[in-house]
């Protein structure tokens, strides 16, 4: 019935060539003039970062902190500042073309997490960026696709640990992961919900990743698709 009713849904959007789409509570826009045809078909059918969506609804409390990289067009920073509270939501995006649909988004939903317009990595380095045509490709990996390279300025990943010190860490950098992911130490983090990407960075580097991980005490949980979870009981 479910399925059914996304798929009747999904035709009246597409008829009425709708602008915005509410998908859990959360309204974004989906306007074909702002929205890549890809990103606009995820969201009228209403699997747009479903593989994050679906593990964070069970996993995110209130009052829980979140620390976000790669924030998109906002919806999982949404997600999360709903549950958890705006002011316990930090949310890292190093596509800066990407900041008027990302505020837009907050402001149709009433809610402003934080959001920090640059690139993390693991020395504060500046870097090149690819910005993709279809946004959710975009990447610190050249991965030939069709868009802009930019220049960037980045944040150090162990000292924003550091100092925000959050509970949850959630993390689709499109292959960026396997920089951040060797980081020393992740403080209070006890939650990582993040997506891996084979297709970028290789099989064996995710194997490498999750080995690490596993190293610093985090127990491989739920996953779907690419996206894994990791808990660990004690940071």
């Amino acid at each position: 019935m479910k399925r059914l009713l996304r798929s009747i849904r999904k035709k009246i959007r597409y008829f009425t060539n709708a602008r915005t789409v509410t998908i859990d509570r959360i309204r974004l826009v989906s306007d074909a003039a702002r929205v890549p045809a890809v990103v606009r078909d995820l969201m009228y059918r209403e699997v747009y970062e479903d593989t994050e969506r679906n593990i964070l609804l069970r996993l995110l409390k209130p009052g829980s902190k979140v620390l976000e990289v790669g924030t998109g067009v906002g919806f999982i920073a949404l997600l999360a500042a709903r549950i958890c509270g705006a002011s316990n939501v930090l949310t890292y995006e190093a596509n800066a073309s990407l900041e008027p649909l990302i505020r837009e988004n907050f402001q149709l939903n009433g809610i402003e997490p934080a959001l920090r317009l640059r690139a993390m990595t693991s020395d504060g380095r500046r870097i090149s960026f690819y910005r993709s045509d279809n946004i959710i490709s975009s990447s610190a990996y050249d991965r030939q696709l069709p868009g802009a390279k930019v220049e960037i300025e980045s944040d150090v990943f162990s000292e924003v640990l550091q100092t925000y010190r959050p509970d949850v860490l959630i993390m689709d950098v499109e292959g960026s992961e396997d920089e951040l992911l060797r980081v020393a130490d992740f403080g209070s983090v006890r939650d990582i919900l993040v997506e891996l990407h084979p297709h970028v960075i290789g099989e064996a580097k995710v194997e490498e990743l999750k080995a690490i991980l596993a190293d610093k005490g985090f127990r491989q949980g739920e996953t779907d698709r690419k996206t894994f979870h990791f808990h660990r009981n004690r940071a």
